[in-house]
């Protein structure tokens, strides 16, 4: 709005058109507001972020020192698990038909009853899983024993007994003629017994990684006395 003075002295009041009051109008930039909202979200989900790896690393740490504190305490050794009796209940081997003139065969069944050993000679309680044991007769396979999985407490000895059972298994070429030799001139069959136990120590609720013990034993049965006539064990020892 204008005020004028005309040549009488009167005073005169005119408008700005409306176009010219608009445009001396303020308006606030919203593009500042945008940004420097924008800037305070990363900044606070930079500060969270950093405070969340700054707790899982504290807590990492903690149970790191914790776990260490108890294996210090405790000082676990390595259990250990060894082939203690072989019972031979039956050995049967004969000669099969052969395949071709220059292909000779034979059969061999047997039942063996075996009685293993484990002692925790820890201050807790070792959980032991399933295994299986393989039984060979010059690196060939024969049969499997099943051992099932069991707890042990602290500080105890405990058998486990377990049968492996092989009913007419057909060795061809140079096994068979070995197997033959062995048993009817030297009335003594050697085989391998391989596996390894899987076993966890639990302290409290807390179960360590499992960790395994290689047990490799070589037995020598009689055929005609169906007896065990040698028996000897290696542990390989305590692996991850």
């Amino acid at each position: 709005m204008t005020s004028r003075t005309n040549m009488n002295g009167e005073h005169n009041t005119s408008r700005l058109p409306p176009s010219t009051a608009h445009n001396n109008r303020y308006y606030p930039n919203y593009n500042n507001f945008t940004s420097g909202s924008s800037s305070s979200s990363r900044a606070s989900f930079k500060g969270c972020c950093c405070c969340l790896f700054l707790l899982l690393t504290f807590l990492g740490l903690l149970v790191l020192a914790v776990i260490l504190i108890i294996v210090l305490a405790v000082k676990p050794k390595k259990p250990q698990f060894e082939l203690q009796q072989v019972g031979v209940q039956y050995v049967g081997i004969a000669a099969a038909a052969p395949i071709s003139s220059t292909v000779p065969s034979a059969s061999l069944s047997f039942n063996i009853r075996m009685v293993f050993t484990a002692v925790n000679p820890n201050k807790v309680g070792i959980k032991y899983s399933p295994t299986e044991f393989d039984v060979m007769y010059r690196g060939v396979p024969l049969g499997r024993a099943s051992v099932p999985g069991f707890y042990q407490p602290a500080h105890s000895v405990r058998q486990v007994e377990t049968t492996v059972g092989v009913d007419r298994v057909n060795l061809l070429q140079a096994e068979a003629t070995d197997l033959v030799k062995d048993a009817t001139l030297y009335d003594r069959v050697e085989l391998r017994i391989t596996g390894d136990v899987g076993a966890k120590i639990r302290i409290l609720d807390f179960t360590s990684p499992r960790v395994k013990v290689s047990v490799d034993c070589a037995i020598v049965i009689s055929p005609r006395k169906s007896s065990l006539t040698y028996k000897q064990c290696g542990v390989d020892g305590l692996k991850v």
